[in-house]
């Protein structure tokens, strides 16, 4: 009788210690998502979690402008005669008694808005003519290839300003121009990345089995080819951001009255200003340099995120 009990205990004791064992390992090597995966590594980039807090900080302030924002853009006050900094205008007053830091605050909304849409642009172009050349191949791949060729031999600024000159400046030409000349270098990454996809076993699984190109294409190659895309996307935003600001400094950006970082700046470039009235230019400066620089530090993290030697398990 003891040693019956004696053993039944030692059953039980026995398989409690396998349960605990077996939980224990199925903490420790559960799998994990793609995408966790991807969202942990990235938390790893303390510079790209910052740039990303200052770009979201930038973004909210830029959406929030009519409730941030003292004043109007526009509006010119008849009360304040010196146009330094002060309690009531902490930026001060541009050259026509507008008050500074309401015209950055909306003026951020042009510069991110441009990045965003012209970059969404060139995005969906160059995705869908990267897929055409890089999964049927043969002649198609020859048109697509070579008219890349052609657009990219072609001097990228010189182009733009040709393109805003005929068109007009404003921000809608603005952001259709960029969109549209941005989408080879996009074209070029799918092209590559669906290149080296296509010849996996997984895809010619599916069509032995008679799925269809469309369906290859949308549910097994284009979503693992998208980590690179992503990555060229955000620095092409800050490039965007940049060209805008470039082409509203030479005037043909955005026009007075609305305002953008770019359009700031251009009312600030003479000599006196630059010398008497920082307040004028440094601020939008500033909020060009540190949107670029926070946007390059998301991109830097975001490949590092997407690399399979540095997001695999640890």
């Amino acid at each position: 009788m003891t040693s019956a009990s004696e053993s039944r205990a030692g059953l039980e004791l026995t398989e409690g210690k396998l349960n605990q064992v077996a939980s224990h390992e199925d903490f420790v090597h559960r799998p994990r998502s793609l995408g966790r995966m991807v969202f942990q590594q990235f938390l790893r980039h303390r510079l790209a979690v910052l740039g990303t807090l200052v770009l979201l900080l930038i973004a909210a302030s830029a959406i929030l402008a009519d409730v941030l924002a003292p004043f109007s853009p526009t509006y010119i006050d008849p009360e304040t005669l010196v146009d330094l900094p002060s309690r009531k205008h902490p930026l001060g007053l541009d050259q026509i008694g507008r008050d500074v830091l309401s015209r950055l605050l909306h003026g951020g909304r042009v510069s991110l808005s441009v990045g965003i849409v012209a970059v969404s642009i060139y995005m969906s172009i160059g995705i869908v003519v990267g897929s055409l050349a890089g999964y049927f191949g043969g002649w198609v791949d020859a048109v697509i290839s070579r008219t890349i060729d052609v657009i990219l031999s072609f001097p990228r600024l010189m182009l733009i300003l040709v393109l805003v000159s005929l068109l007009g400046p404003g921000l809608r030409n603005i952001m259709l121009v960029l969109g549209l000349l941005g989408w080879p270098g996009i074209a070029r990454i799918v092209r590559a990345e669906i290149l080296r996809l296509r010849v996996q076993d997984y895809v010619l699984a599916a069509r032995a089995v008679g799925v269809p190109d469309g369906r290859i294409m949308l549910r097994h190659i284009l979503p693992n080819a998208m980590g690179p895309v992503l990555v060229a996307a955000t620095f092409g935003m800050a490039v965007a951001i940049l060209q805008e600001a470039g082409l509203s400094f030479l005037g043909l950006g955005v026009q007075p009255p609305a305002s953008s970082w770019g359009q700031m700046l251009n009312q600030a470039r003479s000599l006196s200003v630059l010398d008497s009235k920082p307040w004028l230019w440094v601020p939008p400066g500033m909020m060009i340099l540190v949107s670029v620089l926070c946007i390059n530090f998301m991109g830097d993290g975001l490949r590092d995120a997407l690399d399979p030697e540095r997001s695999g398990p640890d």
